[in-house]
């Protein structure tokens, strides 16, 4: 009893152990490997874990592998992750979407990030309950949505680096943001509704279900808004920086606060509040110095949150338990995905002639350029410890390791082709751009 807890460590321990570990990570990665930030977190993680399997297998006396996986044991993914740090990513890449040039396409980006994701979600559910079945896996069929729902929220950060280096038009840049933004709250709200039913055991409804998405994202959509404006309403009132970053700091923990104890959509309500603070908020209401305060703040959370992500999607390998099947079932995961997302972009883009992207070569774009990334790590990270938690780690890690490796690194080879073809949707805007520039 004793021994036990010696041996645990405070939420300040893990928090301090995670940070360093990213930092040194991160030091060696830029120095020597020289990989993008984010590749270099996921693939050293990755590394060190094998690396601490193989001592353990090797070297007599040497537990390293299992006090990592005890310490990962200890952490409360569910509190951590889903509570709390996805209302901070979104209100982050809120900051960042020039609202003015999303209305443009408002329509597109709205089927995309709703009638998308839902299609996503189902498709990837089915294939992949045929995928269990094909192995024999005994897990219910609701859990295969449940990965549906997690993986299908694509991630900006990465992308719009891409995009900026390229130097696309800035309406396209805005789309692909804007989807991001939005398809994440649509599909977190998805995922917690669908977690719910797979958690209880009871038989999921459709109708049950569209009322708590009203619900949920209804409510999330108002908060937001209401602490959107009181934020703005705050910052126009004075010209002192660092009261003012707290005030934007305020306007996520206590938006997400209140939505917590109401039981509707936290992230949803900080992705709208972002919104409103990073168009209206930045343009209206800010110095010059308080605006470079406010975007270096938010986009240094953003790197030290999805830094630590990905480094514990790479450490989570040494709890998987990776049989014949779990790979399988993980590297199965990759094609299918892809397929789901091009279909709910084809779906959500072609049926209506208002909802058409006009510019070619955009369709593609938006498909390869889709990244799965922190957001659907958090999501599966969160799931209850167990063997479905090991498969949909196994299949999650799977489709970000390939897209953060693969799209990620061919994204610009495919815009150079697309410029070659002298597609509009990516040839060079002279414009002036957004309030706030895309991250770097």
């Amino acid at each position: 009893m004793h021994e036990e807890t010696a041996s645990a460590l405070s939420a300040f321990d893990i928090a301090a152990l995670l940070v360093v570990a990213s930092a040194l990570l991160g030091w060696f990665n830029h120095h020597f490997v020289k990989l993008p930030h984010v590749i270099g977190l996921t693939v050293m993680g990755a590394i060190a874990a094998i690396g601490l399997m193989v001592a353990n297998a090797f070297i007599p006396g040497i537990t390293l592998d299992d006090w990592v996986a005890n310490t990962l044991q200890q952490m409360n993914f569910t509190d951590t992750l889903l509570q709390g740090m996805l209302s901070f990513l979104l209100f982050a890449g809120a900051l960042h979407v020039d609202l003015d040039r999303l209305k443009v396409a408002w329509l597109p980006v709205l089927l995309l990030s709703t009638v998308g994701v839902i299609i996503s979600t189902v498709l990837v559910g089915l294939a992949m309950w045929g995928v269990g079945m094909m192995l024999g896996l005994s897990i219910a069929p609701i859990w295969y949505f449940v990965f549906g729902a997690l993986i299908a929220p694509t991630d900006p950060v990465s992308v719009l680096g891409v995009l900026k280096e390229e130097n696309v038009p800035k309406s396209l840049q805005s789309a692909v943001a804007g989807e991001s933004l939005f398809n994440d709250g649509v599909g977190i709200v998805i995922f917690i509704i669908l977690l719910g039913a797979a958690i209880s055991g009871k038989d999921f409804s459709f109708i049950e279900g569209a009322e708590l998405f009203a619900i949920e994202a209804g409510g999330g959509v108002m908060v937001g808004l209401v602490f959107g404006w009181i934020g703005y309403r705050a910052l126009a009132s004075m010209d002192e920086y660092a009261l003012e970053v707290l005030i934007t700091l305020a306007i996520v923990m206590g938006g997400y606060a209140l939505c917590s104890s109401l039981h509707i959509s936290g992230p949803l309500a900080m992705a709208v509040a972002g919104l409103m603070i990073g168009n209206q908020g930045v343009t209206f209401a800010m110095s010059d110095v308080t605006r470079d305060y406010v975007i270096k703040f938010w986009e240094l959370v953003d790197e030290l949150l999805n830094s630590v992500l990905f480094l514990l999607i790479g450490l989570e390998m040494i709890v998987l338990t990776v049989g014949g099947d779990v790979l399988v079932f993980g590297l199965l995961a990759i094609p299918l995905t892809l397929v789901a997302r091009a279909v709910g972009i084809f779906v959500s883009t072609k049926t209506i002639p208002a909802a058409r992207l006009q510019d070619k070569g955009a369709g593609r774009v938006l498909w390869w350029g889709g990244l799965r990334g922190g957001i659907s790590i958090a999501l599966a990270l969160s799931l209850p410890p167990g063997e479905t938690r090991d498969l949909i780690l196994a299949a999650t890690f799977a489709a970000v390791l390939f897209s953060v490796l693969v799209q990620r690194a061919t994204l610009g080879r495919l815009i150079e082709k697309l410029k070659d073809e002298h597609a509009p949707a990516v040839e060079e805007d002279k414009a002036q751009g957004s309030p706030i520039p895309p991250p770097a």
